[in-house]
Formats: C-alpha cells, sequence, structure tokens
C-alpha cells in the first residue's frame, strides 16, 4: 500500500471569516468515506450544520479532491490523506467558517498491519479576535496493531500539541477499544490538562468490545452543549456535537 501523492490539501472559499467566535459549534464524525458523492449525507450534514450552527466540522474517513471545494458553501478546509484511489484521497477532514491560520498533515508512524495504509492526523490552528488560537488536532487512530504501536501513535499526540499554552481540542475515532488502550489515552490526556465530553445519557457513541471509540477532549473552554446524533443511517458511527465558549482569559 502506498502513501497518497499529496498528504496535505486545502481549499478556502472567499467569503470565509479571519477568526473563530468565541462561541462556537463543532460537529465530529467519522463517515465512513460517505461524504462527497452521497446526496443523502449532504443533505443531512447541510440541515445539521444550519439547524445547530455549526463552525468546525471534524471528519476522519472523508474523501476528498483537490479540484473541489468542501460540500458546505462559505466552509473552508485542511485534510490529511492516508488513501489515494483514482484521483480520490481519503483521511481526516477539519472544515470551517474560517480559514485555518496554520495547519500541518501528519501520518502515523506505523501502518494498519504488515501491509496497510498509515493513519492520518491533521492539526490545525484558528484565531479568535483578540489573536490568541485554538488547536485542534483531528484523530483517526491507528486500529489493527498491538498495544505498543498503538501507545507509540499516542505519545504524538502529546509531542505535537504540548507546546500548545491556550484552548484545545484533541477530537475524532481513537479506536480505545481495550482497557489498556483506554489507559494510555487516559494518560496522554491527563498530561494535556484535557477533560472529555460526557455524551451519556444524549445518544449512543460507537463502541466496540464495550469502549467508546469517538471522543471530544478539551481544555481552556467551557461546555454548553454536548449531543449525540443518531438517526442518520448513513455511517456506523454517530456524529458527536458540542458547543463550547471560550473561557476569559486571565490577567495578572
Amino acid at each position: 500500500m502506498f502513501k497518497p501523492s499529496c498528504l496535505h490539501h486545502s481549499a478556502c472559499h472567499d467569503h470565509c471569516h479571519t477568526s473563530i467566535p468565541d462561541t462556537f459549534g463543532v460537529l465530529c464524525w467519522n463517515v465512513y468515506k460517505n461524504n462527497r458523492k452521497n446526496s443523502r449525507f449532504q443533505n443531512f450534514l447541510r440541515t445539521e450544520v444550519e439547524r445547530r450552527i455549526v463552525d468546525l466540522i471534524l471528519f476522519q474517513e472523508a474523501s476528498f479532491r483537490d479540484d473541489h471545494h468542501f460540500e458546505l458553501p462559505h466552509f473552508s478546509y485542511d485534510a490529511a490523506a492516508n488513501l489515494e484511489f483514482r484521483g480520490e484521497f481519503y483521511g481526516v477532514l477539519t472544515a470551517s467558517r474560517m480559514e485555518s491560520s496554520h495547519a500541518k498533515a501528519y501520518l502515523s508512524e506505523g501502518r494498519e498491519s504488515m501491509f496497510g495504509p498509515h493513519k492520518s492526523l491533521l492539526l490545525s490552528d484558528y484565531a479568535f479576535d483578540d489573536g490568541s488560537s485554538l488547536l485542534i488536532l483531528n484523530v483517526h487512530a491507528i486500529n489493527f496493531r498491538e498495544n505498543q504501536r498503538y501507545s507509540k501513535e499516542l505519545e504524538r499526540f502529546l509531542n505535537l500539541l504540548k507546546e500548545h499554552k491556550g484552548p484545545m481540542i484533541l477530537a475524532g475515532d481513537f479506536n480505545s477499544w481495550n482497557k489498556k488502550r483506554m489507559e494510555k489515552l487516559q494518560k496522554i490526556t491527563e498530561k494535556l490538562s484535557l477533560t472529555a465530553v460526557s455524551f451519556k445519557k444524549t445518544g449512543k457513541v460507537k463502541s466496540f468490545m464495550g469502549k467508546d471509540l469517538d471522543f471530544v477532549f478539551y481544555r481552556g473552554l467551557e461546555l454548553l452543549e454536548a449531543v449525540v446524533i443518531d438517526e442518520h443511517k448513513l455511517s456506523d458511527h454517530n456524529p458527536l456535537f458540542v458547543r463550547f465558549k471560550r473561557k476569559p482569559i486571565k490577567t495578572p
């Protein structure tokens, strides 16, 4: 399995905002390569984005092409490809109503099995009006490998995020399906002072072997709303919707 010919992809509409609002909505979803050609998917996405006022969309297993904009008008995107087939790329994608101030795509160091593809990660930065920034790591973690490889990949998340001092979101499909994986994920998020969004009583988060796979972790933000959207029949994962408000910056 070869690496994609281009790792980092991006597109920006002319009418994108220059900064992220202090209160904003995030939709996080493993879409199972369903987003670009499925009209039912696109109609569902437009409805949810308008109804819930979504500002940021974090997809895993998204499909994208360099000659196409994102499905929604006035949304820009950055994406990290881990697969390529006949001009179509697949990977993690972060779309937003505002252009990122910085974004970088990564591939996992390990592969999925001996001959499988790497997984992709996308780190993106969004500016608030006062010049401070929100850092987001969109994750689709390695799956079909031993716990030791999984642990090494999560250590990389820590290295990518540890220097950032401000608000932060770590979200996606973590493939955290056993006890050791969950313990490692907890250790990494604790080191970063991140809190997990609780979706209990709001719908069914994708799980395997009794362990949740999809998470949204955050810091420097106030959680206003958290909902699992489970009436779609478009993917084997349910989209997670979260609304945040930036916490005021403390002055000495």
